[in-house]
């Protein structure tokens, strides 16, 4: 058995003014790693990559791995910078292989395509055109039919954060890796034997953009609606996938939708996909997140604080500047108001300002700054100018900020924030790195020699996924309405191209059951 397993990840934001070079799909030096060098990043960490590595290992296969890329959301890919990753896999593909094994995100765009994954998909088709492929994406996939049709097998997480990647990468990858094991055996029986068939594929989309900060599956409604997918595994499903789609791709192929892979029934697999869909469509007000005024929200928290949180920290979260949704992370809106309510022993996590830090790492420890922070990016969707804070203080802290994830979230994989600095400004640590890292692990913190069970406030440029991480050390959560281009109000963006009418951005009352959107 021979096998090519790849990966190529990446969530495009639209909106984003964060370019996507090659350089970003590796978290040390200018380029992915491949061959060996991808195996050694890989394997043996939390990844769907390293997964489909212990399984061809475990079957005996020889398996190579062309490319791993995988790069932090940002705006569309460049042109040369997909192709250069899509080439090395293709070109291992043409030269012969029983299998494809990859670790897709699914809501990739580039400079050409606005469907990045189905664009590989369809151009391993044409080399390979009968040899399966499986595939593990992110649970914000935004499914094309192309992507459907070219596959044999996909899987997406079920949970959100996504705690659940290397799961993933064994559903992914076992069907295929089964079928070919079958396919040995089936050489050594008699030539009238019925051929293989991987899996039946039943999938449809609901017209419903979620809200990201209404998708964690730690809360209703998608934790029922994702429980509810391991249960038709459990009744015999191969995979079973509630994709909640990526929003701030002002793409057609945007929002939510709902995949069932059946070994042996293509009827059963369209009833539970309708199932899913109907769940999700009977659940769209709940995923509509309602905003709340920021001085509000600081208010609330220093009241928050001043109860009974158990010597825990109110966490803040400037989610309209994640930069695991494309945010470009030096957005100063809500570390502006912690300054201005003299916050006292807090963190913020973190504002991404290379430039900053340099004049930092000049100054060194116990000196004193004053600089321009942040706003440095234009935000040109929003209409926005970068708007840079002024402030004032003491070095405490600098560092390389090479680390690995404890995880439970990307266990054991390697984290990069590039040259950070700790700049206490008043009663605020104010992290400030040159590379973005969500902060959705402990290390990300302790590696600044920040501790954050010992502040008051923990502000957070994070939407969801600080709660793998750093969930259980928040007394109270405040969701704080900044400014970004990962903004949860749908009303300070410009769609063009989504479909519509579509959930909430149109009043839809009603959808066809099994709804396919051609296109991708």
């Amino acid at each position: 058995m021979k096998i090519v397993i790849a990966q190529l990840k990446h969530e495009t934001n639209t909106f984003s003014p964060v370019p996507t070079g090659l350089a970003r799909f590796t978290r040390i030096g200018d380029e992915p790693p491949c061959g060996d060098a991808a195996v050694r990043e890989y394997k043996n960490t939390g990844s769907a990559i390293a997964a489909m590595i212990d399984l061809a290992e475990q079957a005996g296969a020889e398996y190579r791995v062309p490319v791993a890329g995988n790069a932090p959301p940002s705006g569309p890919v460049q042109n040369e910078a997909y192709e250069w990753m899509v080439s090395r896999i293709c070109e291992a593909v043409r030269e012969g292989c029983d299998a494809v094994l990859l670790d897709l995100h699914g809501a990739m765009v580039t400079a050409t395509y606005e469907d990045g994954e189905g664009e590989l998909l369809k151009r391993l088709r044409q080399i390979a055109p009968t040899i399966p492929i499986g595939v593990a994406l992110d649970m914000h996939t935004n499914l094309s039919n192309t992507m459907v049709t070219h596959a044999d097998v996909l899987a997406g997480y079920q949970t959100y954060p996504h705690v659940d990647v290397y799961e993933t990468g064994i559903r992914a990858a076992k069907p295929i890796i089964d079928w070919l094991k079958q396919k040995h055996l089936l050489r050594q029986q008699p030539a009238n034997v019925s051929p293989l068939h991987v899996a039946y594929k039943a999938w449809g989309q609901v017209p419903m953009l979620p809200h990201v900060m209404r998708q964690s599956s730690l809360d209703s409604p998608n934790r029922e609606i994702q429980a509810r997918c391991k249960a038709i595994e459990a009744e015999g499903a191969l995979a079973a996938s509630v994709f909640v789609g990526f929003p701030h791709a002002d793409i057609p192929i945007a929002g939510m939708s709902a995949m069932v892979i059946d070994p042996s029934d293509q009827a059963r697999a369209d009833r539970w996909r309708d199932e899913l869909l109907h769940m999700c469509w009977q659940a769209r007000e709940a995923f509509v997140y309602h905003i709340e005024a920021l001085d509000e929200s600081i208010a609330r928290a220093k009241k928050l604080a001043e109860t009974d949180v158990e010597g825990k920290p109110v966490v803040l979260l400037d989610h309209y500047d994640n930069c695991a949704s494309g945010g470009t992370m030096d957005t100063m809106a809500v570390l502006d108001a912690m300054i201005r309510a003299d916050l006292q022993n807090a963190a913020a996590f973190a504002i991404c300002d290379p430039k900053a830090v340099q004049t930092l790492m000049k100054v060194g420890v116990g000196g004193e700054a004053s600089l321009m922070l942040g706003g440095k990016h234009a935000l040109s969707s929003l209409k926005r100018p970068g708007e840079p804070l002024k402030v004032s203080g003491r070095v405490k802290t600098l560092t390389d900020g090479q680390y690995r994830f404890r995880g439970p979230m990307a266990r054991g994989e390697r984290a990069n924030m590039g040259a950070a600095a700790v700049l206490q400004v008043g009663g605020i640590e104010i992290a400030v790195i040159s590379r973005h890292v969500e902060p959705f692990d402990i290390n990300t913190l302790i590696t600044l020699g920040i501790d954050p069970y010992s502040k008051k406030f923990l502000m957070l440029k994070s939407r969801v996924h600080w709660r793998a991480g750093l969930g259980e050390l928040a007394g109270a959560v405040v969701e704080c309405a900044g400014v970004g281009v990962c903004t949860s109000d749908y009303d300070s963006l410009s769609f063009h191209k989504v479909r519509r009418p579509i959930y909430p951005l149109d009043p839809v009352t009603s959808f066809q059951q099994g709804q396919v959107i051609q296109g991708g």
